[in-house]
């Protein structure tokens, strides 16, 4: 069986989340609405791309932190299934992502008029998180070796380097999916392709790694 060396090692890191408390509560879902527009792009990136790694071996019904509190807590279960199809992995951007968080609130409350001032005994509190980097002096050369790391590796790193690596590093294509495709990398990109699109199937955290393992066995066994 054929393995695939690259020209550059590829090192993996984990990442933790320090959290910081901001201060803004909402009790209802218009107020929710004015939080939404106000809050730093960190909070917002907490509240839908974070979720995947606070809760990384669990596929939700309602996948980020707006639609969670919505449905169970403002009780609105109407929102909270609207807000909870949408894929923050589908946006490049923090601000589409927000843009289109408020649109469908907003679209929602011009339906639902009395859902707007319905309040909660649970207030939904911002957070904000800073993302450390944590090196695990884990490097790889070849394709076998990199799925046997992706296999084992604590899943704070498939999140840095799948999700993280998109949005706040602004490496769109992720820290996987560019090595497997460069030059210096594997120079592999079909499968980089599908690797991007393993961030866009709904899936929990341990669903990507588990994804990304096996296309890389299908090209491992093809070759």
């Amino acid at each position: 069986m054929m393995d695939y060396r690259a020209k550059q090692p590829f090192r993996f890191f984990s990442c933790m989340e320090l959290r910081e408390i901001l201060g803004k509560r909402a009790r209802d879902e218009q107020r929710l609405l004015e939080l939404i527009e106000e809050a730093p792009a960190d909070s917002i990136y907490y509240h839908t791309h974070s979720y995947y790694l606070r809760h990384p071996y669990t596929q939700s019904l309602y996948p980020n932190d707006f639609a969670t509190w919505v449905a169970l807590h403002a009780q609105d279960r109407i929102l909270g299934e609207r807000l909870g199809v949408l894929d923050p992995f589908d946006f490049d951007d923090i601000e589409e992502l927000r843009g289109e968080i408020m649109a469908i609130i907003a679209d929602h409350l011009d339906h639902e008029r009395a859902a707007a001032s319905r309040t909660t005994d649970e207030p939904f509190e911002f957070v904000r998180s800073h993302v450390i980097e944590v090196d695990l002096g884990i490097e790889v050369m070849t394709l076998r070796e990199f799925r046997d790391a992706v296999s084992r590796v604590e899943v704070g790193a498939v999140y840095n380097h799948l999700c993280e690596a998109r949005m706040r590093k602004r490496q769109l294509w992720g820290d996987f999916a560019y090595w497997l495709s460069a030059e210096m990398g594997l120079g592999l990109p079909d499968l980089a392709a599908q690797v991007v699109q393993v961030g866009r199937l709904g899936l929990s955290l341990e669903g990507m790694r588990e994804r990304i393992v096996t296309l890389c066995d299908q090209v491992l066994s093809a070759s």
